[in-house]
């Protein structure tokens, strides 16, 4: 009763946006509006192209398309609330609204991965034993396969928004980055953290290990499988279609481990850096995985073309 007789409940928190580089907010928001545009308009095409395009409705497609829809999200949980903190100087967040944020942000990280790992197992089915492919991936497979990473990510990331409602939060209220993210947020408790500390990081771990750890055992099987080829055109062509999914792997663990570490370890780095990495982290993938796709997929790049080319013919008509 003291407690609450001399403490009053913070009811919003402020976004700081990037600290040290408020001068820039609004230099920095160009950057992030294009990236948000581009991601939206890459991951439309996406979606538009494998559902109008019959040769595109395999297993290796709809996990595109599944990803394409998360990118969507992820990129929309983010980008609106920075650029209204970098060009409107809107910096206060509903303690609600910020828990709720930081709830779908990690959430839809956890499914990005998991989609990887369909992706990294839709590729090793597809080269290791390509004869069964259609009996191993069938569409109700791969349902189940999207299902499974929703509702992992969904019952992982829920504990945190539930544990951090239970802390006092009193006096700290500014929040030294450009989103909601779950550790910036537990530090500002007027309590022992270490319950939430240990729950984030044993996420984030466990997450990344299992993921990559299965990605590598696919990658690992499939080069075996591959160096087993006789002719080198047809290693060229194996190894080929896992261009693609490889340049999108090291777009989303790159920076999702650099952020990782050096928020845990890396006090030397300055805060700034460390939070721009951060936003890029939840910004670039969403916007190259679409270029990176239609580049490399013949079909989308070809259709793409051809809708782009039809529609200029028509216009100059």
């Amino acid at each position: 009763m003291a407690d609450n007789a001399t403490h009053s409940y913070i009811s919003s928190f402020f976004l700081v946006g990037i600290p040290g580089l408020q001068a820039f907010h609004c230099w920095i928001g160009i950057p992030v509006c294009l990236l948000f545009a581009l991601a939206l308009l890459g991951n439309s095409v996406i979606i538009i192209t494998i559902k109008i395009e019959p040769s595109l409705h395999l297993p290796v497609y709809f996990f595109l398309c599944m990803l394409a829809v998360n990118d969507m999200a992820l990129v929309s949980s983010t980008a609106p609330k920075m650029l209204g903190i970098f060009w409107l100087d809107a910096h206060k967040f509903d303690f609600s609204i910020c828990l709720a944020q930081m709830y779908f942000i990690h959430t839809f990280c956890i499914i990005e991965s998991a989609l990887l790992v369909a992706m990294a197992f839709d590729r090793y089915v597809a080269i290791c034993i390509p004869l069964r492919y259609t009996t191993i991936l069938t569409t109700p497979m791969v349902t189940k396969m999207g299902l499974a990473g929703v509702i992992r990510a969904t019952f992982m990331v829920l504990p945190c928004p539930l544990l951090i409602k239970r802390l006092p939060y009193y006096t700290k209220y500014v929040i030294n980055h450009a989103y909601c993210e779950h550790m910036a947020v537990v530090k500002l408790a007027s309590a022992n953290t270490l319950i939430n500390r240990a729950y984030g990081i044993s996420v984030a771990l466990s997450v990344m290990v299992l993921d990559l750890g299965l990605i590598a055992t696919s990658y690992i099987k499939i080069l075996q499988a591959v160096f087993r080829l006789s002719s080198q055109n047809a290693r060229s062509k194996a190894l080929g279609t896992c261009a693609a999914h490889v340049c999108t792997l090291l777009v989303f663990y790159t920076p999702a481990l650099f952020s990782f570490l050096t928020h845990r370890i890396g006090k030397k780095v300055p805060s700034s850096i460390h939070i721009i990495f951060a936003s890029l982290y939840l910004l670039v993938p969403p916007t190259v995985n679409p270029l990176v796709y239609g580049v490399k997929t013949k079909q989308i790049r070809d259709l793409v073309v051809s809708l782009f080319l039809s529609n200029k013919i028509i216009s100059g008509n």
